[in-house]
């Protein structure tokens, strides 16, 4: 049965949407052949690897020999699936794009033949000259892939970055390092372990790839279709409901795809006319599904690509980065649960009708496979901390299963699985090595040592304004680049001083990721937003700015979270415990003020009045989740601010209510 009347868009629909939104091409005929085979061959390098299968006898692949070989597979289709231009063909692929992707492929097939020789014979530094041009051909072709890739503005500024060390002795001092040739620089770009296969490929060669399968074949299976069933069996009645499962769909299936724009256009496309039938306008339509959609990169358990490359970096198991990102995914999933239960309430919204909905059986009966491929999924990341291995058991469990008591796969639909890896892949892999040039450019040049202590000189050794100017820059490049290319490039830029200053170094990497996410929710950008926007038909801007309402507790939860870890689960029980409970409090109060409604007791008054209650609300709540000491302000002053802003608010509202009260929705619906 459809839930409301809109049918989950096919397998097919969704690529050809994502492929147009990205401008990507979607292959057909021989290429498309081919590119199915050559992921076959890459996935088949990566599970040799991990898995020690030894199928390459008497070679063992070690350091960049297995990243070469990875690349080699993959790579040179960045120039095969993605135009040059937005006017460039997309129903063929011109021959200048097909010698690219020779060229590449070439090149990476030197760096594989003379992978051994590169180490022992150290050419990051001393290369012969032929290697020289190779891997100056190799830097020009990375710059063109991550702007391919990535869009204009990554492309521009992977291309300033990988030039810096040209020039590094003759910027200004903060930012001036030791000078190379040009031809040390590309050496050291396409040789080294610190630069395009440094790590953030090392992460995607470890970790990524199996859980970007894993989401591909949940998607395959039709995951999405019986987790929109679920949440709506399980929420459409309530009012708002169909806003209330776009949270629950998204979240679910967003931290799976670790896509935004993805998320947003295939849950989007039912949830979105859902939420219209039953009330919604569409700029709120729109900005649910946007605010969903974002928030769903930052849920446990997969949260996309970059929380490896943060296990990475920070040298810890990926369970420690799941775990921590529990609560601040939970503030903000409440509060955007909260906001629309407030906003239905003022509108007297009602829920679906039960005869229209999916029962909660049917929907077990249906997907219970889905179920246990992600609980074995959990029960090996979190208890196990098999991270490499987990989504790849865990796919071929859903596999088999799927084809017992599901909807079994045939040849074609195989085939397309394999071919959306292929090409999420493809657009990974030119993204990280594209962003592995600008670590490569501050490493070869001794600047990743020094700009921490600059940082922190500049800042005057406020970690409180530091975090200021990390989350202006974060948001500034979240506009420009993708999440995982904005994450690496502030890890090694920003984080160390934000470490250095005594901040928890996980809080810090959590709080880059936070930060470079808000761009989707937030004009003039707001990709999240605009997409969402198209679907629902609304103003793209009105949706911006609705979004950013929906999502305000996004913007302060990460400086919660990294002046008092204990929001991160770093901490006694008993502080975890108080800390939560102020918390959820807190985010109770800052929906009502943002809605000006409060759940249980109603609107919070007209007039002046009404918008002094609102705003002594919000004062209220951002007080509750405020670090005590911090700023020199006590944990006590902090809770007697929080309580009295609220009980005047409130006090307010009862003095001075509106004059039309909004009622619980009837109907058959029942409140939430």
């Amino acid at each position: 049965m459809t839930t409301t009347g809109v049918d989950a868009p096919s397998t097919e629909e969704r690529n050809d949407t994502v492929a147009e939104t990205l401008r990507y091409r979607t292959l057909t005929g021989t290429w498309r052949v081919v590119l199915v085979l050559a992921t076959i061959a890459a996935v088949g390098v990566v599970i040799n690897q991990l898995f020690n299968l030894q199928f390459m006898v008497g070679h063992t692949l070690v350091g960049s020999s297995f990243l070469y070989l990875l690349a080699l597979f993959i790579l040179p289709f960045i120039f095969i699936v993605a135009p040059a231009s937005a006017s460039a063909p997309r129903d063929r692929v011109p021959l200048y794009d097909v010698v690219l992707a020779l060229v590449a492929a070439g090149i990476l097939l030197f760096f594989n033949l003379n992978s051994e020789t590169i180490v022992m014979a150290g050419w990051e530094y001393v290369a012969p000259v032929s290697a020289q041009i190779v891997a100056a051909l190799f830097w020009l072709l990375l710059v063109e892939a991550s702007r391919r890739a990535g869009g204009t503005a990554l492309g521009i500024i992977v291309a300033i970055f990988s030039l810096y060390p040209l020039v590094a002795d003759q910027v200004p001092g903060p930012i001036q390092g030791f000078p190379q040739e040009p031809e040390t620089a590309a050496s050291f770009y396409a040789f080294s372990s610190e630069s395009a296969f440094g790590i953030p490929m090392q992460a995607f060669g470890g970790l990524v790839v199996g859980f970007i399968i894993f989401g591909a074949a949940l998607q395959a299976t039709g995951a999405g279709k019986v987790f929109m069933d679920l949440s709506f069996a399980i929420l459409g009645t309530v009012r708002g409901g169909a806003a209330k499962v776009s949270i629950f769909s998204s979240g679910l299936l967003g931290s799976m795809s670790g896509s935004v724009i993805t998320n947003v256009l295939t849950t989007g496309a039912m949830s979105i006319p859902a939420m219209r039938k039953t009330g919604f306008d569409k700029e709120h339509a729109a900005a649910v599904e946007a605010c969903a959609s974002t928030g769903a990169v930052l849920m446990p358990p997969v949260m996309g690509a970059t929380a490896f490359i943060m296990a990475s970096f920070l040298q810890i198991p990926y369970s420690d980065v799941v775990i921590a990102a529990v609560i601040p995914s939970v503030l903000y999933y409440l509060a955007l649960f909260l906001q629309i239960d407030a906003y239905s309430a003022r509108r007297k919204l009602k829920g679906i009708p039960r005869a229209d909905l999916p029962r909660v059986r049917d929907a077990l009966k249906e997907g219970w496979h889905h179920i246990f491929a992600f609980a074995l999924l959990m029960w090996m990341l979190l208890f196990l901390k098999q991270e490499a291995a987990a989504p790849f058991y865990a796919t071929v469990v859903l596999l088999v299963v799927n084809q017992i008591f599901g909807k079994r796969l045939n040849w074609s639909a195989a085939t397309n699985l394999v071919y959306d890896i292929g090409r999420t892949l493809v657009e990974l892999t030119a993204i990280l090595t594209g962003i592995g040039l600008i670590i490569g450019a501050l490493v070869v040049t001794g600047l990743a040592g020094t700009l921490a202590t600059d940082l922190i000189v500049l800042a005057g050794g406020s970690a409180l304004l530091m975090l200021l100017m990390g989350a202006v820059t974060s948001f500034l490049l979240g506009m420009g680049m993708t999440v995982t290319a904005a994450y690496v490039f502030l890890a090694i830029i920003l984080a160390p001083g934000l470490v250095s200053a005594g901040l928890d170094p996980l809080a810090v990497h959590l709080f880059i990721l936070y930060w470079g996410m808000l761009s989707f929710i937030t004009p003039p950008v707001a990709l999240g937003s605009f997409t969402a926007a198209s679907i629902a038909g609304a103003s793209p801007m009105r949706t911006g700015l609705t979004s950013m309402r929906l999502g305000s507790i996004i913007y302060f939860v990460p400086f919660f979270f990294v002046l008092n870890p204990a929001l991160i689960l770093k901490g006694t029980p008993l502080e975890i415990a108080y800390i939560l409970g102020t918390a959820v409090v807190g985010v109770f109060f800052i929906s009502a003020g943002t809605q000006r409604y409060l759940v249980g007791f109603g609107s919070l008054g007209r007039g002046v009045a009404g918008l002094v209650a609102q705003i002594l609300m919000l004062v209220s709540g951002l007080c509750l989740l405020y670090p005590g000491g911090v700023g020199g302000v006590s944990t006590e002053l902090v809770l007697v601010i929080a309580v009295v802003a609220a009980v005047v608010a409130i006090g307010l509202a009862w003095i001075f209510p509106e004059r039309v009260e909004a009622e619980p929705a009837g109907g058959g619906a029942r409140n939430a």
